[in-house]
């Protein structure tokens, strides 16, 4: 197990520098998945136990990154513990709880996925090895993403209310409604010009009538 741990991994963590999707088809910066086993750089039966602790804590800060959900708890338990406990932690139970780590990451991928997305998380579920864990977390999935998100309808766009509305022409007054005659047709005055008129007119009978008495006692007069 101690070998297996020494063994370089083969190149399967990408690089984190180019961008990726994330689940809802958004750009983010891709989350990088380290080799763990190239973190072990010691023979860890011949190590001393400070470099057995440099070690651990650099393992250690790597799992945390990745919100790993088994393997930092575990690597802190030891590290509170015994030189030898965790010697040989890192030698045997480090590697199994990585592994399941792996395989949570890869199943939490599965979340709100597309269908290519969870082909490829399926593929390395059911073909299970280290490596292809690794290249699906860091290049895989991407790139299963990217087709998701382009098979994914265009919205319509819809259409927007003008924010600007046309005026009611406001009905004018015609030339010939206060006309008083001719083929224009006029309307009939009203109101206060109809109580004038009407004014007048009684006054004109009340002369016409006083004329008319008058008249007739003169001629009274003569008469007699």
């Amino acid at each position: 197990m101690a070998l297996a741990l020494l063994i370089p991994a083969a190149p399967a963590a990408a690089q984190a520098e180019t961008p990726g999707l994330d689940a809802a088809c958004q750009t983010v910066e891709r989350k990088l998945f380290k080799d763990i086993r190239e973190l072990v750089t010691i023979d860890l039966d011949t190590a001393t136990d400070v470099e057995i602790r440099v070690v651990a804590n650099q393992i250690l800060a790597a799992a945390e990154a990745e919100s790993l959900p088994v393997l930092p708890r575990a690597m802190q338990e030891r590290l509170d513990g015994t030189a030898d406990d965790l010697r040989a932690f890192l030698k045997k139970d480090m590697l199994t709880a990585w592994t399941t780590d792996l395989r949570v990451s890869v199943v939490r991928t599965l979340t709100g996925a597309g269908a290519n997305v969870q082909a490829a998380a399926q593929k390395v579920l059911d073909d299970w090895t280290i490596d292809a864990s690794l290249a699906y977390l860091n290049e895989g999935l991407y790139a299963a993403r990217a087709l998701d998100c382009a098979s994914q309808p265009t919205p319509t766009p819809t259409a927007t209310p003008s924010a600007t509305t046309t005026a009611a022409p406001v009905p004018t007054a015609s030339a010939s409604t206060g006309a008083t005659g001719g083929e224009g047709g006029g309307l009939p005055l009203t109101g206060a010009d109809t109580g004038t008129v009407a004014g007048v007119g009684g006054a004109l009978l009340l002369i016409g009538g006083a004329g008319y008495l008058i008249g007739r006692r003169r001629r009274s007069r003569f008469v007699a």
